[in-house]
């Protein structure tokens, strides 16, 4: 049983010593406390596998409570928050941008991104000039960028792809 908040600089050091623990010792069971929901936290420590808990502190009224989630983790299951379970939901929820987008536009707003104007995209993909506008209409749709006086779409659409950008396999 760890707590996020550990010494020596009581910021995620408890956290840190329990990925790691899991990472040298598979298996070994640990039960995070905290006292308020961090999603990356609970998020790093489920994907070590089962045996793992992540609790509220505040929310561990009784002893009997805090000895069946020990328990359960011992026995190579999980004990979660509500909350903890609330937060991850919302989190898987709030999804990307650009996982709207299809391959094709993802390419589009690639080379928008390296600066290209669109008859260079189009040379670079083999797009007629109207099918390279239509892809970028489509890329600002699903992006939700709609026409505006005061903003740029293609400079914004282009920092929604820098911000979340996946590897390429090249």
């Amino acid at each position: 049983m760890v707590d996020v908040r550990m010494p020596p600089t009581f910021t995620d050091d408890g956290l840190r010593a329990a990925v790691e623990i899991r990472r040298t010792v598979p298996g070994t069971a640990v039960l995070m406390l905290s006292q308020y929901v961090e999603e990356s936290y609970a998020a790093d420590l489920l994907t070590t596998g089962g045996g793992v808990g992540y609790l509220l502190k505040d929310r561990v009224a009784k002893l009997g409570e805090l000895t069946d989630a020990l328990e359960r983790v011992a026995a190579g299951g999980t004990a979660l928050d509500p909350e903890v379970v609330a937060a991850l939901f919302s989190t898987r929820t709030r999804r990307d941008p650009l996982e709207k987008l299809s391959p094709r536009e993802r390419e589009v707003l690639a080379l928008m991104a390296e600066g290209r104007r669109n008859q260079a995209i189009g040379r670079a993909l083999t797009l007629s000039p109207g099918t390279v506008e239509k892809h970028i209409a489509a890329i600002f749709d699903k992006l939700g960028l709609p026409p505006s006086a005061d903003d740029h779409r293609r400079v914004l659409a282009v920092l929604a792809w820098l911000r979340g950008t996946p590897p390429t396999a090249s």
